[in-house]
């Protein structure tokens, strides 16, 4: 198993939520909260703790989730972008970020996460 992480998870679907943290649980994370909005997301990030964020980029309401790109970029915290499809490719600067796709497996979450974090 690779090193235990801390992890920041922004989805605003409860049951996906749930489902990914048991599955960080499992291979040895820990989730250090879940938020459900741009705006809690952004609070978030500022107060730290964590290594590493799962961004899911279809919020409901249609939010856009580029400013919590922003800021994780800008404070130089790794993330993942999550992602079920059918959305408009990710703005130039966060093409190379890892994507997790939706239905979320325990084997892909780890990859994702070293691809982040590297």
């Amino acid at each position: 198993m690779n090193d235990s992480r801390s992890i920041l998870v922004i989805e605003d679907e409860p049951l996906i939520a749930m489902m990914l943290e048991d599955f960080l649980d499992s291979l040895g994370h820990k989730v250090v909260d879940t938020v459900e909005t741009v705006e809690a997301a952004l609070a978030r990030i500022d107060q730290g703790g964590f290594d590493v964020a799962i961004v899911d980029v279809h919020l409901k309401g249609g939010e856009k989730v580029w400013p919590v790109a922003d800021r994780l970029a800008a404070v130089g915290c790794p993330f993942v972008l999550a992602t079920g499809g059918h959305v408009e490719p990710p703005p130039a600067q966060y093409a190379a970020v890892p994507v997790l796709a939706k239905p979320y497996t325990l084997d892909a979450i780890e990859p994702a996460l070293s691809a982040a974090c590297r």
